[in-house]
């Protein structure tokens, strides 16, 4: 679901450019790596890139239960996992300027919608029942680890954390079983 998630946004983003600043076929943001815009591929030269920077396991909605009861059975299966995202959306345009207004544009689109649903956005895959973007503020010193750890020069950025995202193997393996319909004791007496 993260690649199904993070394309949606990237296709939504993209649309909400095309209102702001014109039609365009060439997207102006792309999901990719930042490592190769610093590195100077020219296929992400004069975008807005979206990478994946972290993802780790919400547990505050960890689903403890691995069944589910029906009218006559029980069906057994591990629930999924919930995720949390970090994604990291830099501008690597010819221009500074131009950077800085693709960040703010970005800003103003997640300032607008930060919550889909496919009810509130068809285009949404069914399976993703959710999507929440918050911003992530980092500190100087964060900022300056993940570039550093990124290998590149620093392009104009803004972080968001996408919460809640499932995770689950849609063909994993149910095992069902019967409900417990009677409790049977033996008591014997001591004489």
């Amino acid at each position: 679901m993260i690649s199904e998630s993070l394309s949606f946004i990237s296709t939504e983003i993209n649309k909400f450019l095309n209102q702001k600043l014109g039609v365009t076929t060439d997207p102006r943001l792309v999901l990719g790596s930042i490592v190769k815009a610093t590195e100077g591929e020219t296929t992400l030269g004069n975008k807005i890139i979206l990478s994946l920077i972290n993802v780790e396991e919400d547990k505050v909605a960890k689903t403890r239960e691995n069944y589910t009861k029906t009218e006559s059975s029980v069906i057994y299966k591990n629930p999924p996992v919930f995720v949390n995202i970090y994604i990291l959306i830099a501008a690597n345009m010819t221009q500074y300027a131009d950077s800085l207004k693709m960040v703010a544009l970005v800003m103003q689109f997640f300032q607008s919608q930060n919550y889909f649903t496919p009810l509130t956005h068809p285009g949404l895959d069914n399976r993703i029942e959710q999507i929440n973007v918050d911003l992530f503020t980092l500190n100087f010193e964060q900022i300056n680890h993940i570039w550093s750890t990124l290998g590149g020069k620093y392009l104009p950025s803004v972080m968001y954390k996408v919460r809640q995202l499932a995770v689950e193997d849609e063909n994993a393996e149910e095992v069902e079983g019967k409900l417990i319909e009677s409790i049977t004791t033996e008591t014997s007496s001591m004489n």
